[in-house]
């Protein structure tokens, strides 16, 4: 049973359908199609209006659990995007209009054809934006939008034919970590050059990009946007592996090693749960900044561990790895990037501490870290499949095409997280500390 941790106000109709859905994502990772699924009970309490949602993007991660909720409690979607993703991941809905184009103004799709097979000029040629002229929509849910030019050139269109934009920002859009406990009015990056296109060599345009597109959408639909800054999204189907890494790991068994202290703060959102709120902020016409940031109170690293070893497999032995080991093997040239984790010291004490007081108010809900934590180690297996049969796919293209074969790693391995090599010398140098002591 999904258990759910929800303020005493919370609404019966997001509970009910939380838990309807869970059921669904099951069948849907077995390979049957969404659209197919019978969706229960969820006219039960049925939204006010029928919405027409158009989400910009769609296909990836949070695009096909909003798409699932979306459809769930009865509204149309349509999806504009490049067509790439269901290469590698099927869409998999029916019902679902598909438009197919990029949103740059100036770029083509990446085929001639959309996902259909249809052409998308009568004379062949990509296509921009152009697929959305004419058409209208209730909500607009921006999920894919990263650099200026796509957010306004969007925004500014559709501006005169829908009437709400939610767009997806992120916890990055501020300008630092300092403080704990901040809010939605925390001070926010800033890009010496708002027009850039790139994230940079270290991701360091990623927070001032969220920025200026939030400031896009705002000016297109002003007194008509909400904007959502979520922190870690994580759960089935995230392809980063950044919070899958804490419970198959742990499943895995044997001596673990674990960044810092047990009471170190840990914040993360479970994508069906933003999924979620972002159709209640459609259906509710909701517009402001939120943290989406979970759960609904101060969880830690050590709690994270603990639930994820009581669903292990394989006895475990966690050993704790202090910032200064830490920091004196990444001097000796064998540094770890700890998934999630944070050192919550210095300028990175409020890193996950951020308040989500104003959505929680707005309706969002979180499920419990044991569900979190039990449907992503239910899923993992089919993901390393994909993985492995997208990566036979690419063989087989470079094969035909005369190329060599694609350099790729083991579909089985964790993409975040030490490595068995790292975990040993770690925990090596974690022995001998211990030694001299």
């Amino acid at each position: 049973m999904d258990t759910r941790l929800t303020p005493a106000t919370a609404s019966s109709r997001r509970t009910f359908l939380g838990r309807a859905l869970a059921g669904s994502a099951t069948l849907a990772l077995a390979g049957l199609p969404l659209g197919a699924l019978p969706l229960t009970g969820c006219a039960s309490a049925p939204p006010a209006k029928k919405l027409r949602i158009l989400i910009l993007g769609g296909t990836g991660f949070l695009g096909p659990k909003t798409v699932e909720v979306a459809l769930a409690r009865g509204h149309s979607v349509s999806v504009f995007n490049r067509g790439r993703t269901e290469k590698r991941i099927p869409f998999g809905f029916e019902g679902v209009e598909h438009l197919c184009g990029n949103r740059f103004p100036d770029l083509p799709a990446d085929d001639a054809r959309g996902p259909d097979g249809q052409l998308l000029n009568p004379d062949g040629s990509p296509k921009g934006l152009e697929q959305l002229h004419g058409k209208s929509w209730d909500v607009v849910i921006d999920n894919s939008g990263y650099y200026l030019r796509q957010v306004k050139s969007s925004a500014e269109l559709l501006a005169k034919s829908c009437r709400h934009y939610i767009y997806i920002s992120s916890i990055s859009a501020y300008a630092d970590n300092k403080k704990t406990g901040a809010d939605e009015d925390h001070a926010l990056a800033q890009l010496a050059d708002p027009n850039v296109e790139t994230m940079g060599a270290q991701f360091e345009n990623y927070g001032g990009l969220k920025v200026v597109c939030e400031q896009a959408a705002q000016a297109a639909f002003p007194d008509r946007c909400a904007v959502v800054r979520p922190g870690y999204i994580v759960g089935s189907g995230d392809p980063t592996d950044r919070f899958t890494w804490w419970p198959v790991r742990i499943a895995k068994g044997g001596e673990i090693p674990v960044p810092g202290k047990p009471e170190d703060p840990m914040q993360w959102i479970d994508v069906r749960d933003l999924a979620e709120f972002l159709v209640e902020l459609a259906e509710d016409g909701t517009t402001g900044v939120f943290n989406a940031c979970g759960p609904g109170y101060g969880a830690t690293t050590g709690e994270v561990v603990a639930a994820a070893a009581r669903l292990a497999s394989a006895p475990c032995a966690v050993r704790w790895i202090s910032a200064e080991l830490q920091a004196a093997q990444a001097a000796a040239g064998a540094p770890i990037a700890w998934p999630i984790w944070s050192n919550p010291v210095g300028d990175e004490v409020g890193f996950h501490t951020w308040s989500n007081a104003r959505a929680v108010k707005a309706g969002l809900e979180f499920r419990s870290l044991e569900t979190t934590l039990r449907d992503t180690l239910d899923w993992w297996p089919t993901e390393v499949e994909r993985r492995r049969r997208v990566g036979a796919q690419l063989a087989e293209e470079a094969k035909a095409k005369g190329q060599p074969a694609p350099n790729l790693s083991d579909p089985e391995l964790l993409r975040q997280g030490p490595s068995a090599a790292q975990e040993a010398a770690i925990l090596k140098a974690l022995s001998a500390a211990s030694a001299t002591k």
